[in-house]
């Protein structure tokens, strides 16, 4: 079993100074891609089948018609081509001449009302060229559409520096500031406009918090009433080196400090080893409060079957109503309500807080306000890194570790009940490949390379990808071959974009990178 930074595979100099570690992780899910039609058979011997030159892809601008890509083909033995536009996937939205090779638009298409099949303004159309000799090539080439009233391109701003090991960010309520979580225990805030770091931190649990392994300050969530209730959770590793949930309320004066006389720890789950902690939390459309935990790993031989065993918090997404009336006075561990609707009503076959199970080490979920849906990243154990798709209505949902990593079996036997992810990427050094997913966000601004994208990175490779959320269907798995990878676009104009520890937002939906070497990035439209 690997152990390695936080969250990436393995042991880097950085190791030695006490920052995170992980162990490679998984998630589960069985089906994959359609199977790729039949190759056409081989030309007779001696003749070489045509080569197509024109690229995969193109971009254009919503609104534009006439001409908006061209075939472009040779035949190594000088024989005559036959092009066609086969009539699968968009090609009915285009018209195409065969004698010229040039597609074209008769009528323009909207951004904002599209027509490709996929709803997510990627139009894929297939193309075969013949040679009359047996030989022939297929080519499927995307034309994405952009947004004529949004941005062009990308920028990346670092808009912060200076900051320890920091593992998360998020927008507080009312006000343009964010704060950063620092892995050692300290929450500073940051105006992200100026770069400027507030002098007093949002609160500094220092001397509370446990740091070896992936413990740490690890999450943050604010009530729905923020503004009115002022309300604040985090999810922290005690000293004693378990999982705990506290709730504050900032001072009535100031709502960028918490007051540290409002503590109450309402939950706590025993670990049992520094890694495969989990640590975000968050509240859905609902109203309710949801946290992913890890199953614990480290050195504990039966952590594997934690996410499977209903009887522990571990390896889970839990569900809970933290203003709701005690559902536990007797327990001082627990000190919350357990809303209707979770995986196993009354306790029947499970604790009650459970609403998903079958999680091995989620690094970073997030929820899509726009349909309420889940996004979970759950790092991989040594082949595979995967996202998970959890809707409002999956309780129950099982995504499959440890029997399966990702859609491979794994330990145990397999289950047509598992949820497969709904994209996944293998190990490596490649541009569609890592070795410890970061989750990120389903970005609904008005930056058109990734609206309507959920953006998500890799914490050993660095790569930066995105994918249309609406490839992203529960049932099915999203190849690494149909991400988008961002990098050369998000070039930083200061600092280096690596060991990205989380993705963050702020109250106007701006998205934003964590490094944690200590600097902030903000993904802008280019200028």
């Amino acid at each position: 079993m690997k152990t390695t930074m936080f969250p990436a595979p393995r042991w880097t100099a950085l190791a030695a100074a006490s920052i995170f570690a992980l162990q490679a992780c998984g998630g589960g899910g069985s089906s994959g891609p359609a199977p790729s039609p039949p190759p056409p058979p081989p030309p007779p011997p001696g003749n070489q089948a045509p080569v197509i030159s024109s690229p995969s892809s193109v971009n254009i601008t919503e609104g534009v018609t006439g001409t908006v890509y061209t075939l472009s083909a040779t035949d190594p033995d000088g024989d005559t081509l036959t092009r066609e536009l086969l009539s699968s996937g968009d090609a009915g939205v285009f018209s195409f001449n065969a004698a010229t090779g040039v597609l074209s638009l008769g009528t323009a298409l909207d951004f904002d009302a599209p027509q490709d099949a996929n709803g997510d303004n990627i139009y894929e159309v297939t193309f075969r060229v013949s040679d009359g000799n047996g030989g022939q090539v297929t080519r499927t080439v995307q034309i994405r559409v952009q947004d004529a009233g949004g941005a062009a391109g990308m920028a990346l701003a670092r808009v912060g520096t200076g900051f320890s090991l920091p593992l998360f960010l998020e927008g507080i309520p009312g006000t343009d500031r964010v704060v950063v979580l620092e892995k050692g225990g300290r929450a500073r805030v940051l105006n992200p406009d100026s770069g400027a770091i507030e002098g007093v931190d949002f609160i500094d649990l220092t001397g509370d918090v446990a740091t070896a392994g992936e413990q740490g300050l690890v999450g943050i969530a604010f009530s729905p009433n923020f503004t009115t209730d002022r309300t604040v959770f985090v999810n922290l590793t005690n000293n004693s080196g378990n999982t705990e949930i506290r709730k504050y309320q900032t001072y009535t004066s100031n709502r960028l400090q918490l007051d540290p006389a409002t503590q109450d720890v309402i939950l706590t789950i025993n670990q049992v080893d520094e890694f495969h902690n989990g640590g975000w939390l968050g509240f859905g459309n609902d109203g309710m409060l949801y946290l992913a935990t890890g199953d614990g790993g480290g050195n504990d031989p039966n952590a594997d079957q934690n996410g499977q065993d209903t009887g522990t918090l571990l390896g889970k997404i839990l569900r809970i109503d933290p203003f709701g009336a005690d559902a536990y006075p007797a327990d001082n561990n627990r000190d919350y309500a357990i809303p209707a609707g979770n995986a196993f009503p009354g306790g029947a076959g499970g604790e009650a807080e459970i609403f998903a199970v079958g999680l091995r080490n989620p690094w970073r979920s997030s929820f899509d306000a726009q349909t309420g849906d889940l996004f979970i990243a759950d790092v991989g154990q040594g082949a595979i890194e995967e996202i998970n798709r959890m809707r409002p209505g999956d309780a129950g949902a099982n995504y499959g570790w440890a029997q399966r990593e990702g859609t491979q079996a794994y330990d145990g036997p397999d289950s047509p009940d598992y949820t497969p992810p709904v994209a996944e990427y293998g190990h490596g050094g490649g541009p569609t490949q890592g070795n410890s997913i970061t989750g990120g966000y389903v970005y609904r601004g008005n930056i058109a390379p990734i609206r309507n994208h959920y953006v998500f990175a890799d914490f050993e490779s660095s790569n930066v990808w995105s994918v249309p959320v609406s490839s992203l269907v529960v049932g099915s798995t999203l190849p690494s071959s149909q991400f988008n990878r961002l990098n050369d676009d998000l070039v930083p104009d200061a600092g280096t974009l690596e060991q990205i520890s989380s993705f963050g937002v702020d109250n106007s939906g701006q998205l934003y990178i964590v490094s944690l070497g200590g600097s902030i990035f903000r993904i802008e439209g280019a200028p």
